[in-house]
């Protein structure tokens, strides 16, 4: 398994909902906490609404830095609609997101970062334009490793299959599953993932992040981060 502590990172889910920007938020704290500089960067925000705030999700870059302390954060296009990136630039009239141009930007960014930390929007191929541009695409453009952020229950591993075969169809290497929000009280299912989960993406389970992680202060964030992610993502969990 390679180092995913330096170069660019892609984190990636399976759906909506899995804890994405946690895990982004753990990964970015143990970077800095070890010294590196490490910058973020979502390149589409969807669900931010200005004209709104009290319908409003919380920006992603946000949460990120509330929780690791990393305030080189890079938020390259917002729509006020919670759809995907085509879509909410589609109803609220605005250009979508170039991701040839994002490339480029965080091409830049990795050469003055020891650290660039790329969190997706939704799954995988989840469309950002009408030419069907992809995650997996500005992932391929950047010839960086894709970290996949999956659900602790039942349905988990197809879902696991298929962004993994997505992954490895494209000549994209997986830096690992990580479960984003593993219940406090797992049942039988749950259980039973962990062993099913590194088969089914044929890559290791880099980490579990607790239930609730994402609501923890900065200080205690960080001991589970390390506690709980795998040494390749900076942390300590035992194999």
């Amino acid at each position: 398994m390679s180092d995913a502590r330096s170069g660019v990172l892609v984190v990636s889910g399976t759906g909506t909902g899995v804890g994405k920007t946690v895990v982004t938020a753990a990964i970015a704290a143990l970077a800095r906490a070890a010294g590196r500089h490490v910058a973020v960067v979502k390149p589409a925000q969807t669900g931010v609404r200005s004209d709104d705030p009290a319908n409003s999700d919380i920006p992603d870059v946000d949460t990120v830095t509330r929780l690791s302390g990393v305030t080189d954060t890079h938020e390259l296009a917002r729509f006020p609609d919670p759809l995907s990136p085509e879509a909410a630039a589609r109803v609220a009239g605005l250009p979508p997101l170039d991701l040839a141009a994002a490339a480029e930007y965080v091409a830049k960014l990795a050469t003055e970062r020891d650290l660039v930390i790329v969190e997706g929007a939704g799954g995988l191929l989840v469309r950002y334009d009408r030419a069907g541009s992809t995650l997996a695409d500005l992932a391929v453009a950047l010839d960086a490793p894709v970290l996949v952020v999956v659900a602790a229950g039942l349905g988990t591993l197809n879902h696991t299959v298929l962004t993994c075969e997505a992954l490895s169809a494209r000549g994209l290497a997986c830096a690992g599953v990580v479960v984003g929000s593993w219940p406090r009280e797992p049942g039988l299912a749950e259980r039973e993932n962990l062993a099913d989960l590194p088969v089914a993406a044929g890559a290791p389970l880099a980490g579990l992040l607790p239930e609730g992680a994402g609501a923890l202060p900065p200080h205690e964030f960080l001991a589970v981060a390390r506690a709980n992610l795998a040494p390749h993502l900076g942390g300590g969990r035992p194999a």
